[in-house]
């Protein structure tokens, strides 16, 4: 007699590791549009460049660990790590800053911990912390936004000038500008009115550029919620926790409060750290209910850093801080056993 395929009580399901990595991959186009229109082609120069650099280096450590390269090369986890990186740094970082962030999430963060599905902390973040303590200068050289009017966006042939080390510093500073994280935490004694009034990198209600890449990541996150790729709870635990904190903390007009919840919304990397981030299936939390904690306090942690802390932007920091949370959250959220009822003895 045949045996039957599955046996209960195992769950089974389509989706591969591959196929949820081209599906995170398809989802971040929208994002990466936005990026590219208001802020220039530097965010694709880190993509094209952080590629190649992830690859090689998932190839070389798989190699060491005596692993298959073909089968493991074809999951596309590198590739995922080195797209959330490239699209983390500031557009057209030279490729020295690419190339060591993108070594240390794939080398150390990932395969130092042993691989896919080992590595205790989100690797593209572990590499932006690295990156932001060790070279803080080149990690907030961000562009100004095409909707300034400062200056137009880098090129294509600008983008790969920068990433060398090509283009003039005159003319790279003459891109760059402030945040408006930056700026709001820069200028707590003056009021919001004023903030939006004389500076240009401001828009309808976050920074001028930033609502539409939120935007964009946010219809990116939306794609992943549809394909089933994760569930809503922490994205949306994260982004609600954020919310209520500016709310609680807004006082309407004054710089000092710390903007409005739409504000930390569309700024920054709220909406790539919501859809993308926090998603991660290996460092995040694995019960509904961990998810949902391990969400909030995300957004709470972005909100106290952004406000309080030394960095104006504070996922990469609030999720790392989450990692270390994660398996004490699985241990108190645990689902029970399959087929045991609780209050009653095996």
């Amino acid at each position: 007699m045949a045996l039957p395929r599955f046996s209960s009580p195992h769950a089974h399901g389509p989706a591969r590791t591959s196929w949820v990595m081209q599906q995170v991959l398809l989802a971040s186009v929208p994002g990466v549009l936005a990026l590219t229109v208001c802020f220039g082609w530097g965010t694709l120069a880190n993509i094209l460049w952080a590629a190649p650099v992830a690859l090689a280096c998932e190839a070389a450590m798989l190699r060491l660990r005596g692993r298959e390269l073909r089968f493991s090369l074809r999951d596309c986890s590198a590739l995922v790590t080195a797209l959330l990186l490239a699209i983390a740094l500031p557009p057209g970082s030279p490729w020295w800053l690419v190339t060591t962030g993108t070594a240390f999430a794939i080398v150390i963060a990932k395969h130092l911990y042993g691989g896919l599905g080992s590595n205790p902390f989100n690797p593209a973040m572990a590499g932006y912390v690295v990156l932001l303590i060790s070279f803080p200068l080149e990690m907030t050289r961000w562009m100004a936004p095409a909707a300034a009017g400062i200056a137009p966006t880098l090129g294509p042939l600008e983008a790969l000038q920068a990433s060398l080390g090509m283009l003039d510093a005159a003319r790279l500073d003459a891109l760059t500008m402030a945040t408006p994280l930056d700026v709001l935490r820069q200028n707590q004694s003056l009021l919001v009115s004023e903030l939006w009034a004389k500076n240009p990198q401001f828009g309808r209600i976050a920074g001028a550029g930033w609502e539409w890449v939120n935007a964009g990541f946010l219809a990116g996150g939306l794609y992943l919620l549809a394909r089933r790729i994760f569930t809503w709870h922490a994205p949306l635990a994260m982004l609600g926790a954020l919310a209520l904190m500016a709310a609680i903390f807004h006082d309407g007009g004054s710089a000092a409060s710390g903007g409005s919840p739409l504000f930390h919304l569309f700024s920054g990397a709220t909406m790539f750290g919501a859809f993308f981030i926090v998603t991660d299936p290996v460092t995040c939390a694995t019960s509904n209910r961990g998810r949902l904690i391990f969400g909030a306090l995300v957004g709470v942690l972005v909100y106290l850093i952004r406000h309080w802390g030394n960095y104006p932007d504070a996922v990469a920091f609030a999720v790392l801080l989450m990692n270390f949370a994660a398996p004490l959250l699985d241990h108190y959220t645990q689902p029970r056993s399959y087929g045991h009822d609780r209050g009653r003895s095996a």
